[in-house]
């Protein structure tokens, strides 16, 4: 059953030409089976009416003129809210798209700010094509984050599913980087944020961090690199000094392993791969990017455009239901 929420969720199109539509279509048509909860496309009518018979799905939609008029009218269709539209163009990405992405994002994040969304699904992007049309951020974690007023550098990225919750420290930057940006601070920051959002929204009383070594073999007493020692070891202590319960350096190779991923609620991982591969690895279908330390709920899920399949009814719907399912749950907890 779909959690009690103050308001419905909003949820952002995406780029048009992309597998977005079809999933949020998808989603809606599976609400009940899933336990969805109430939410509202922001834009693009006419793109999800066509990316849903082209998937072969017989939906209704709803224009709404306001957010409040979602709940009543989900049961029966998906609400619309009709402030921008476009042209659907499977697997042919264009400016127009990006400007109909953009302008979904913004207002639907928007909404999730004043409070008339109780949260945001961020549909996929292409930001190659939003830079383009004058989005200047890296990516949708920055551009909610700015919206809120949240410096980019609080706003943490943490990728979750059923059997596993990873945090990267360092996100989209060279491997060769990743020493240098591993401080000490970063580590502490992070992981206070990690572990305050984990009791907030996820409902864990006292959150258990396993700190990833950035070195093999945590570094193996220096012979692999003195990082783990110098760096990760002291952080770890100093968050264990305030009250967090975290854990490590943990050797990252033996960290995903099943008897000991239920030894922690949360993974904090030096870069990107460390986190990602074993998110992918586990939970492809049903992974959820979520924004913690944030002031509103935002999810999104965890994958991309994926050009080449749009609109052939081959992308997988798990990650998209499941971003919506998490920004309820989420939402629900900071309601009580």
């Amino acid at each position: 059953m779909a959690p009690a929420l103050p308001a419905p969720l909003a949820v952002s199109l995406g780029d048009p030409a992309g597998i977005g539509p079809e999933l949020l279509a998808t989603a809606w048509a599976a609400r009940d089976v899933h336990g969805l909860p109430p939410f509202f496309a922001v834009g693009g009518a006419d793109v999800l009416g066509a990316a849903a018979r082209q998937r072969g799905l017989d939906i209704h939609l709803e224009r709404i003129a306001d957010p409040a008029e979602a709940a009543a009218v989900f049961p029966r269709a998906l609400p619309v809210l009709d402030t921008i539209d476009g042209a659907y163009r499977p697997g042919v990405p264009d400016r127009a798209g990006a400007e109909l992405a953009l302008a979904s994002l913004t207002r639907a994040t928007a909404l999730a700010v004043s409070g008339q969304a109780c949260g945001v699904v961020t549909g996929p992007i292409a930001k190659s094509l939003l830079a383009e049309v004058g989005f200047v951020h890296p990516g949708q974690t920055e551009f909610v984050a700015a919206a809120c007023g949240v410096a980019a550098e609080n706003a943490v990225m943490m990728l979750a599913g059923p059997a596993l919750r990873t945090v990267p420290l360092t996100v989209h930057v060279a491997l060769a980087e990743v020493p240098r940006l591993v401080t000490a601070d970063l580590i502490l920051r992070r992981g206070r944020i990690v572990s305050a959002a984990l009791t907030r929204d996820f409902g864990v009383a006292r959150p258990r961090v396993a700190v990833a070594a950035l070195n093999p073999h945590a570094g193996e007493d220096g012979r692999f690199g003195t990082e783990d020692q110098s760096v990760v070891a002291p952080a770890i202590a100093a968050l264990q000094a305030e009250g967090i319960a975290a854990t490590g350096p943990h050797a990252a190779d033996a960290l995903f392993a099943p008897h000991n991923r239920g030894t922690f609620d949360v993974a904090l991982c030096m870069y990107h791969d460390q986190a990602l591969i074993p998110i992918k690895a586990l939970d492809f279908d049903a992974g959820v990017n979520v924004t913690l330390g944030l002031p509103i709920v935002r999810t999104s899920p965890d994958h991309g455009t994926a050009f080449g399949i749009a609109g052939q009814a081959l992308a997988h719907p798990g990650a998209t239901m499941a971003a919506i399912r998490l920004a309820g749950e989420c939402a629900a907890r900071r309601r009580a």
